[in-house]
């Protein structure tokens, strides 16, 4: 039978109609002279697919080395990476808002929306979300929580003894990756509502958290590059589509805090912890806090605090054991520092080598692997180069190309350093090192920067400082085999897997 003509010219004329639209908008866009992909110029399916494919990171530093410090990944997103604009972008003004990336980290329970710190867009209702609970997170506050933190590592080298050390199980392969995440999402427990979260004890996901945690970033990741299908996926409100996203976490928070408010929740040590600040805070300001509120505060501690640390944790450690003049040196450092494990923070704040492997570690493995999206504000952005963006067109900056920039940190950006975070004795002056330094930090986006700077940073900063030189101090840990790469996932965290080492005990080791 012959196609029906009036069907076929309907089709036809929908196609020759898209084909000028796309066409107009090829050659109208203000954007037009980025350089980029040349699909991604009509379509953010291009970056979506990239992200889904799961080493973006990658693809952006290919881009930035092709086409230069200006990317074009989207029909209105550009990639840039000139280290000097990251105060323009990342101001304590915080004038170049979060773009609708971000409104896919929305929560829902019930029919309410929950917001957390993270999340919000406008400057207004952060800064109303904050400003109760932005004395929490400063370290003075934090080191209060130290005693849970030395617990988990107390427990953490008591699980890694009876498995890996003690007799029978000695020289046994450890994936420490593993336990890295085990280890932060148990502190993470202990900081929010003094209950650990099960799984140094279980060693393993006996709850199914991590999954869904992995799969929430899958999801905010993949999804968060074309932000309107969250709406018709996980938000849809007649039939959710897709994975789990923070809901389930959302429920878990909920459920304690009820639990605390009720006295039922079995908390039975006089030591503080974050749920009784943010309850606490609710009593005070009930205008201004409710207990959404309290549940979007326990959010961003569970679902950013534990990745980001053991991120940073695993690499800190793989790299340290893929370099063994850097491994010798630390450990040096720290067994001439007469420190008694757990390591009080206060002591390895003053080891300027662990340092210089922490931050160089962060700089050369970037825990986010996505562009930070900014939206340009009425006032357009002028680049270095002299190209204008008009207000309206979304940008960002990745760290993973950022700290590669040969200007900031060095002809060798490209390598794994830490020495460079320290100053070359008879190359350069005391001040000239402390320009040098400054000019990296300004640079560094391992936290973000700016006004919407990681909230919780120092929690992860206390784990990390507490937990390294403890375990070089009662372990010497060596990789399985030195030639093995681990395998790196990326969708908005860049999570690592396959690190084995075996470990032992140090015969001089103090706990």
């Amino acid at each position: 039978m012959a196609p029906d003509m009036s069907v076929l010219q309907v089709i036809l004329s929908g196609i020759f109609i898209f084909g000028i639209n796309l066409a107009w908008y090829y050659f109208t866009s203000p954007l037009k002279s980025i350089p980029g992909p040349f699909l991604a110029r009509f379509t953010n399916f291009w970056r979506l697919i990239d992200t889904y494919n799961g080493r973006a990171e990658l693809t952006h530093k290919f881009l930035h080395e092709k086409y230069g410090q200006a990317v074009r990944i989207g029909p209105n997103l550009v990639s840039l990476n000139d280290p000097d604009l990251v105060r323009t972008i990342y101001s304590l003004k915080g004038d170049f808002l979060k773009s609708d990336f971000y409104t896919v980290n929305d929560s829902k329970v019930g029919n309410i929306t929950i917001k957390t710190v993270f999340g919000i867009q406008t400057n207004e209702m952060h800064s109303q979300m904050l400003r109760p609970v932005q004395k929490l997170y400063k370290m003075g506050h934090i080191l209060t929580l130290e005693p849970l933190v030395d617990n988990t590592i107390n427990h953490l080298f008591r699980r890694l003894d009876e498995l890996f050390v003690d007799a029978s199980n000695a020289g046994t392969t450890c994936k420490i990756d593993e336990w890295m995440v085990f280890f932060a999402w148990d502190v993470i427990g202990q900081v929010t509502f003094s209950r650990s979260m099960g799984f140094l004890d279980a060693a393993c996901d006996h709850s199914g958290y991590l999954d869904v945690s992995d799969k929430i970033n899958d999801y905010f990741g993949v999804i968060g590059q074309l932000p309107a299908l969250d709406h018709w996926l996980a938000k849809n409100p007649v039939w959710p589509i897709g994975p789990l996203t923070v809901d389930k976490a959302a429920a878990y928070c909920a459920e304690q805090s009820i639990a605390r408010q009720k006295g039922v929740d079995g908390k039975y040590v006089d030591q503080k912890d974050m749920l009784d600040d943010f309850l606490e805070l609710k009593r005070l300001n009930p205008q201004m806090i409710d207990d959404n509120t309290v549940i979007g505060y326990m959010l961003v501690n569970i679902l950013a605090g534990a990745d980001t640390t053991s991120i940073a944790i695993r690499a800190i450690i793989y790299f340290t054991l893929k370099n063994p003049r850097v491994y010798k040196r630390l450990q040096q450092e720290i067994d001439n520092a007469n420190l008694s494990v757990p390591v009080a923070y206060k002591d390895a704040a003053k080891l300027p080598y662990l340092e210089a492997v922490v931050r160089e570690s962060s700089r050369y493995f970037a825990g986010v692997g996505l562009l930070l999206e900014r939206v340009v504000p009425a006032s357009g952005l002028t680049l270095p180069d002299g190209t204008f963006l008009p207000p309206g067109t979304n940008v960002g900056m990745s760290a993973w190309t950022v700290h590669q920039s040969k200007k900031v940190f060095g002809e060798d950006a490209g390598s794994f350093v830490p020495e460079r975070w320290l100053r070359y004795e008879d190359l350069e002056t005391q001040e000239e090192y402390e320009s040098r330094r400054s000019a990296m930090r300004q640079a560094d986006l391992s936290f973000g920067a700016g006004k919407r700077i990681c909230l919780g940073r120092n929690i992860s900063i206390l784990e990390i400082y507490k937990l390294i030189p403890s375990l070089f101090l009662t372990y010497d840990t060596s990789l399985v085999d030195p030639q093995k790469e681990w395998k790196v996932q990326n969708s908005w965290f860049v999570r690592q897997s396959d690190i084995d080492v075996r470990i032992q005990r140090r015969k001089f080791a103090t706990v």
